[in-house]
Formats: C-alpha cells, structure tokens, sequence
C-alpha cells in the first residue's frame, strides 16, 4: 500500500485536552486551564486542565518502572521504533506542519524548515543504539582489566521552549529513548501540543511501551520546580532563556541529589560582514537569519556588525530587500514574517523600539504593529552601549554596527555575556576561518547565517548561552552515564 493511500485513511490526531501519563491519556487535576490560542487569529486551539504535583510524580514513578525493561531491549528494537517514528512524521506531514502554523505561528517556510530538523535529528537518534560503546582500559595493577561502560542514565526531565517545539523537544526526547532511558517532559505552555502532545501521539501510535515517555501539561507554579528537583531524574534538558536556566541549574544542584543538566540559553548571536564579502549574498543571508519566524530564535542574527569600507553600500541593499518580504498570515506560502507569539513578547518587543528610539539609533525601517503582527525595524549607528546592542532581542527588530576595521569587528562580536552562535561573510577563505575560530561562542559558520542546526554536528552555546551539546555523538554522551568496571583475574597482594 503507499504512503498516499496511508495517508487518505488516516485520521487526524484528537483530544489534545489531556496529559499523556504512564502510558495513559488522563485528565489533569489542578483546578487552573491552559488555555492554547493561535498567535495570528486569537482563535482557541484547546483548553488542558493542567496537571499537578501529584500527577508530575506518577508520571516519573511510571517512567522510573518502564525504563528498567526498556534499558535491556535490544539495539536493534529500539531503532526499529524511531524508524517507525519518521515514518509516522513523513506519512502525517502536512498534519504536523498545520499544527506548527496555528499554534506557534510559524510560517509556512519555517514550519517545512522545522519539520525537517525533527526528522533529522530521529533518523539520527536511530543511529545510537548501535553507536554507544564502552572501552578496556589497561591496569597497572597486575592481572587485572578496566572496561568503561556506556550505560543509560535512566530518567531524564525535558522542558522545551515555544519557538521551535517540535524539533527542540525532539532532540532530546529521541536521544533519550534511543539510548535506553525514559522521559517526563514539559513542553512550553504557549505550544503544549506541537512541543509535547503530538510527539506523545506519534510514539504512541509507533509502538513506544507505556511509561516510557510523558508529557505533563502544567501551570509553572505548581510543577515548574518540582520537575528538576524531583528525586526520580538524574538529568535535565533545558532549552529556553538565560534567567530561568540559572535556575534550573540552581535547583538541580541545590537538593540532596546533583543531577546533570544540558542548557541551551539566548543569545546575541553576531553576522559579521567584511570589507570584501560577497554583499549579494551577505545581505540575502542577513534577512533570511534575522527574520525566519519573526526573529524568534535562539541562533537567530542579533547584531549585524559591518566593516566601514562596505556600511553604507551593505545597510542601502539590505533595507531595500527586507522591503520586499512579506508580513501577514502565516498559514500563506509567500508570508515571510508571521505573528509574534504572545503578548508579553509583543509588549518586549515595543519596549525594545521604544528604548533604540531613545537611545540614539536612526531608524531606517519600521511600520504599525496590528494586532501580533511586528513589520521589520531596522537601527543603524547602533552602538555598543545600546540596549539592541547589549541583549537578546527575539523578534523582527535589529541594530546595525559600524566596525572601523577588521579587529574592530571581532572584538565588537566578542563584546558580550552570550557565546550561542555566529557567523562571518568574507572571500577569503583563510581569512574567514581565523577569524571565526577567534569569536568565542559555540558555533561559527563562515560565509551563512547564524541559523543552523544539524544532526550530526555539535549543537550549544558557551558564557551565558549555556553548557551541553545535542546531536550526534555529543548527545550520546550527554545522555549515558560512564560506568568504570574492573575484573582482577588473579588474587592481589595487599600490604594488610
């Protein structure tokens, strides 16, 4: 039968009103209601009784108890599930991608950009079951052995952001089960569907044993803490801002049991333009990395430092092309830039205009906000002691730098508490390779955006953007605990 076939039958995902907890898909019990909107129109997508502390802890007694079976499958079977899984994504595709549109307000073009980097990093998950290995080590002491195991951590608690949902909480929920350990997620409360509960259905209908994976919807008040400090977990995946990962790294070693943490934080990712870039391509790449989904992500271009040499002519080109990308309704394929996704952030986002406005910057493009709807506003003369200079800004607002030469322009990139990603446009290939290994971040692309993520290259920040890698190989030995073991093969000799 073919896919299209498949396709036609199937029916659409339903009852996104419940927690999905040890195997089970219940009500939750706290008396308050997340109620999920769709950024663009208003419209409510659903409304979840959210779930409490009492709930948060079977869904961990639940995962503690699935986990142990799980962790003794063979490699082979549980490769076989996340297999399964891509081929659920590929056969709901145009489902899942509806989703991302209403309830992040993604665009068309980014929700297909997303999709692909959710199925990405499962087919590379699907890898680690074959990939996790131990070592012999040689001894010193006679007749004996070292062997380092690789073995699976256990529980690992995830809290995934609102931006990317599907693929942020895919990253580390596929590595997770790959690798023999269960999860207890919390996706962000603005997308509990694309960023938990659609992954729950998906696994479901793969065949994933009950336990192994939950997703419990609740109020930050009443289960944000508790998910870290909860004595089940001895790992915690984080993606999402600065302040809150602080605290998440406090609690996780603040109780009686330390617990490892991953966390991807903001950041003030810098674009660097050269004297002699390639201006037709620079200025292509800056408007795709700084507008995908409103500016609204991690790795997104924050600061745009161009050489003097080139200002003027790089600042004309790259206003005139935002010029001509559209604003409006995500759901259409031409629309560029969507709808910002709550009101908080929108309210952020004016505060941003306001204080660039009042600190100095000339304002070479702006236009009304209707509605979540921002226009692109663009700043140049931006100067370092600027607030659009200084902080994250996740949204479709930026500041343009002048750097008086080459040195200058590093050291303006390095000017800042983030170390996330950033990137570099130049010809000379040399030169572009010195001076990206001289930006401290995580990740330094020359001659592209600041925008990439791939499966099987190390994804994470540094400085206040974070500790701990995703993908690949780093992953894999983020999410498995390294176990020493000895075998002395002959009695020793010992002084007492």
């Amino acid at each position: 039968m073919s896919n299209n076939n498949i396709s036609n039958q199937q029916q659409p995902y339903s009852d996104f009103d419940l927690q999905y907890i040890a195997g089970e898909w219940v009500k939750g019990q706290d008396n308050s209601v997340n109620t999920d909107n769709n950024p663009f129109s208003g419209e409510t997508l659903v409304e979840i009784q959210q779930a409490t502390e009492t709930q948060l802890d079977e869904a961990y007694k639940a995962a503690q108890k699935a986990q142990k079976q799980w962790a003794k499958t063979l490699p082979s079977e549980r490769a076989s599930l996340l297999y399964k899984v891509v081929e659920i994504l590929d056969k709901r595709q145009d489902e899942i991608v509806d989703w991302l549109i209403k309830e992040s307000g993604s665009t068309r073009i980014k929700a297909m950009v997303e999709f692909g980097s959710a199925r990405a990093i499962t087919i590379e998950a699907a890898t680690f079951p074959n990939r996790v290995h131990g070592e012999i080590r040689p001894s010193n002491i006679p007749d004996k052995q070292n062997f380092a195991y690789r073995e699976p951590i256990g529980v690992i608690a995830v809290i995934s952001p609102w931006n990317f949902p599907l693929h942020l909480t895919q990253r580390s929920i596929a590595p997770a089960l790959a690798l023999g350990n269960a999860v207890v997620l919390k996706p962000a409360s603005d997308t509990p569907i694309t960023g938990g509960l659609l992954l729950a259905k998906i696994f479901e209908e793969a065949g994933l044993p009950k336990g192994l994976l939950n997703v419990v919807v609740g109020a930050g008040s009443e289960i944000g803490d508790a998910i870290v400090t909860h004595d089940i977990p001895s790992f915690v995946s984080f993606t999402g801002s600065t302040s809150v990962g602080k605290h998440i790294g406090e609690l996780a070693n603040g109780g009686d049991m330390i617990k490892s943490v991953a966390l991807e934080l903001g950041g003030n990712n810098p674009f660097v333009v050269l004297a002699d870039a390639d201006l037709d391509n620079a200025v292509k790449a800056a408007v795709f990395g700084k507008f995908l989904h409103q500016g609204q992500i991690c790795i997104a271009i924050n600061r745009i430092i161009v050489e003097d040499a080139v200002y003027d002519e790089f600042v004309q080109r790259f206003v005139e092309h935002v010029k001509t990308i559209k604003v409006g309704d995500p759901s259409d394929k031409d629309t560029a830039i969507g709808p910002i996704i709550n009101q908080d952030q929108l309210e952020s986002l004016k505060d941003k205009i306001a204080k660039a406005n009042k600190q100095g910057a000339k304002t070479l493009l702006s236009g009304e906000i209707k509605g979540q709807l921002v226009p692109p506003h663009i700043f140049s003369e931006v100067t370092k002691d600027m607030d659009l200079f200084r902080n994250e800004i996740f949204g479709p607002l930026v500041g343009i730098v002048r750097a008086k030469d080459e040195d200058e322009a590093l050291e303006l990139a390095n000017d800042t508490e983030y170390g996330l990603s950033s990137s570099v446009f130049t010809t000379d290939m040399e030169k572009g390779l010195r001076f990206a290994r001289g930006i401290r971040a995580g990740m330094t692309h020359v001659n592209d955006i600041t925008v990439n993520d791939e499966s099987n290259a190390p994804f994470g920040g540094e400085k206040n953007s974070g500790i701990g890698r995703f993908n690949g190989e780093w992953v894999l030995e983020e999410m498995t605990r390294l176990h020493w073991v000895s075998y002395q093969h002959q009695p020793r000799d010992y002084a007492f």
